[in-house]
């Protein structure tokens, strides 16, 4: 077992627990897999991360249950993310403890979050009768999924994005694609999600650009890492001057994770997407 497998719950047995317990939050250090990509302390994009989260619930002043949709949202660079399972565990322990307003709820998980991660955690809840906060949408821009393109190799492989950048036309454009698939970093199970690309710089070419999206389809890494990698080879091999890649991955567990990273926005819109 790995030393990443020693330190996290995922993949062992575990026995959910209904009494609040701020200890069940599992830290992971973010740096670890930076180094594997060449990230120093100093990064080349802002963003967050930002959780939804559809199974919570406590109990009021009577104890009558409460439930609630939450919203969390951590900077990139806090030193922590956290890890999903634990996530679940943490919130799960919300269920028996009764709370006097969702208010004292949510700044409970603010300060719980916050201390885990290392940062400030931005975190809201609201009902769920409150539809308008979730409206199904689309990503913005060209989806390339319709590109005929063959593809053999499903292992990781930026090499795909070398020339990919034509120079000589310099274009504005946002690109997405629904065919994003990674694994768990521990547990293999996979990770379905949409990715949303905008930039300005050489044009990129659009098949190179989606064999390199579909070859993460066996690749094991958490949500976040695997945004920032493609950041990362983007602004690599494709030199944009400007470069945002924007991920909403389906739910497991009643959570669903979405990275935004970018070196020129510092915010962007959360598009609840179809499979979301």
């Amino acid at each position: 077992m790995s030393d990443i497998e020693q330190c996290l719950p995922l993949g062992k047995p575990t026995r959910y627990q209904d009494s609040y317990d701020p200890t069940l939050l599992c830290p992971f250090p973010r740096q670890i897999k930076r180094d594997e990509i060449g990230l120093a302390k100093e990064l080349p994009f802002g963003g967050f991360d930002l959780w939804t989260a559809y199974e919570l619930s406590w109990l009021n002043r009577t104890g009558k249950p409460v439930v609630a949709v939450g919203e969390f949202r951590f900077a990139c660079d806090t030193p922590y993310l956290i890890e999903s399972k634990s996530f679940k565990l943490y919130l799960n322990s919300f269920n028996q403890t009764r709370y006097p307003d969702v208010a004292v709820v949510a700044e409970q998980m603010r300060e719980d979050l916050s201390r885990a991660s290392g940062g400030e955690v931005k975190a809201e809840l609201w009902g769920v009768e409150d539809s308008s906060r979730l409206q199904v949408g689309v990503l913005p821009g060209d989806c390339i999924d319709d590109l005929d393109i063959e593809v053999a190799d499903y292992r990781l492989n930026p090499q795909v994005l070398v020339g990919a950048a034509d120079d000589e036309s310099v274009v504005a454009e946002e690109l997405h694609s629904h065919l994003l698939k990674s694994n768990c970093l521990v547990t293999s199970q996979p990770d379905w999600g949409s990715v949303l690309i905008r930039y300005q710089g050489g044009k990129i070419d659009r098949e190179a650009l989606l064999r390199y999206l579909i070859s993460f389809r066996r690749h094991n890494e958490f949500h976040e890492q695997c945004v920032e990698r493609i950041f990362v080879d983007l602004l690599r091999f494709c030199r944009p001057q400007k470069l945002t890649v924007y991920a909403r991955y389906t739910r497991r567990g009643g959570l669903d994770i979405n990275p935004f990273r970018s070196n020129f926005e510092e915010d962007i819109d959360s598009i609840r997407l179809v499979r979301q």
